[in-house]
């Protein structure tokens, strides 16, 4: 029986190299899936809407907010006219007929969040299908944008 003795050389600098390229690899993959991991997005919008609802207590600035939205080079406004207490009315402004083509979905998800909205006085509670759920979003944001001013507003009449 004879053993054949097999001898094996081994490249310190390829095996540094591949240690490295074995590391980056790993670190790429742990930031791929760091960020498209879902957040939890009740957690976000629970966020956002507490400062509003925190600040319902609050007394309004009475008057008209608007914010602008850009939807393919087309500027639509959200309209929030509020009293002391209340929020009394939301509407759509300038809303021309290629933004309603492009988003057929703006229309009827707007007076859903509006109605929603003016019912209840509050964000906090708001819903939305999902089937038009980043249209709702987009829109309750500018909403949310909007009543904001009303509230920031009242913070600088108090300060004067």
């Amino acid at each position: 029986m004879s053993s054949k003795t097999k001898i094996v050389v081994l490249h310190v600098k390829e095996l540094i190299y591949t240690g490295i390229f074995a590391a980056l690899g790993i670190l790429f993959i742990i930031l791929l899936i760091i960020m498209f991991l879902p957040k939890d997005e009740k957690a976000q919008k629970q966020e956002t809407m507490s400062t509003i609802t925190q600040n319902t207590q609050d007394t309004y600035v009475p008057g008209v907010y608007t914010t602008s939205l850009i939807l393919n080079d087309n500027v639509v406004e959200i309209e929030v006219t509020v009293d002391e207490k209340n929020i009394n009315a939301i509407r759509l402004v300038n809303l021309d007929e290629a933004v309603t083509t492009m988003y057929p979905l703006i229309q009827p998800s707007f007076e859903d969040l509006a109605d929603q909205i003016i019912k209840n006085q509050s964000l906090e509670g708001v819903t939305y299908p999902d089937d038009s759920k980043y249209t709702s979003m987009i829109l309750l944001d500018a909403i949310t944008s909007s009543l904001n001013k009303a509230l920031e507003n009242q913070g600088e009449t108090d300060s004067e």
